[in-house]
C-alpha cells in the first residue's frame, strides 16, 4: 500500500531553531480517529563516516551525549545543510573529528533515524586510503579518539558498548562487506 491513509486537518509550528522545527498536526488516523501527530523536521543531513585502513583498523569517537545523559562511542559523525554536497560534508567531518583525510570515500548506507517522529536522513560513508592530518573539533565537542582493530568495533556493537544507530549500521554493514570480500 503506497497511498497515505492519514488525513491532516491542520498543522501548527510549535518550535523552531537552527537545527530543527517541531510541528503539531491535527489528524484523522488510518482507523478514522482524530488525534495529534508531532513531527520533527531536521534542517541538516546526518552524516556518518567509518574510516578503515589497509590493516582493518578503524577510529571511534567518544563523547558525552547530552540527550542520553551518557557517554557514547561512535563512528565520526556530523551533518551538513540540506541541499549541500554530502560527500564534502563527510570529508569535513572526518578531518574535524579524527584528523584523517580519505582519498577514497564510498557511500554504503542511507537510513532514516527515527521515522515515526522525524524526517532525518542519514548517509553513511566508508573512508579508505587514509592519511593522518590534524583534528579540529567544533567548540561543542569534547572528543576522545581511539584507533581499534575493526573486529574490536564489531565486538563493541555486539556487546552493546556501541548503541548509536548510524555506528551500529555502519559497522555491521562493513563487517558483512568484508565477509563477502567486497572490501
Amino acid at each position: 500500500m503506497t497511498d497515505n491513509p492519514w488525513k491532516t486537518l491542520s498543522s501548527e509550528e510549535k518550535y523552531n531553531n537552527n537545527w530543527i522545527t517541531v510541528t503539531e498536526h491535527q489528524v484523522i488516523n488510518p482507523s478514522g480517529g482524530e488525534g495529534i501527530y508531532g513531527e520533527v523536521h531536521f534542517k541538516n543531513l546526518a552524516i556518518g563516516v567509518l574510516p578503515l585502513d589497509e590493516n582493518y583498523n578503524t577510529w571511534l569517537v567518544g563523547q558525552y551525549r547530552y540527550p542520553l545523559k551518557a557517554y557514547s562511542w561512535e563512528i565520526p559523525e556530523g551533518g551538513g545543510p540540506l541541499g549541500t554536497d554530502p560527500e564534502r560534508n563527510a570529508k569535513r567531518e572526518l578531518v574535524e573529528e579524527t584528523g584523517l583525510i580519505a582519498s577514497k570515500l564510498t557511500e554504503i548506507q542511507r537510513m532514516h533515524l527515527s521515522n515515526s517522529v522525524s524526517d532525518e536522513l542519514a548517509i553513511i560513508y566508508l573512508a579508505q586510503d587514509l592519511e593522518l592530518g590534524e583534528a579540529a573539533p567544533e567548540e561543542t565537542e569534547d572528543l576522545q579518539l581511539v584507533k581499534v582493530p575493526f573486529t574490536k568495533a564489531v565486538e563493541m556493537v555486539m556487546n552493546g558498548e556501541i548503541t548509536d544507530s548510524m555506528s551500529v549500521a555502519a559497522i555491521l554493514k562493513v563487517h558483512l562487506m568484508i565477509q563477502k570480500g567486497v572490501i
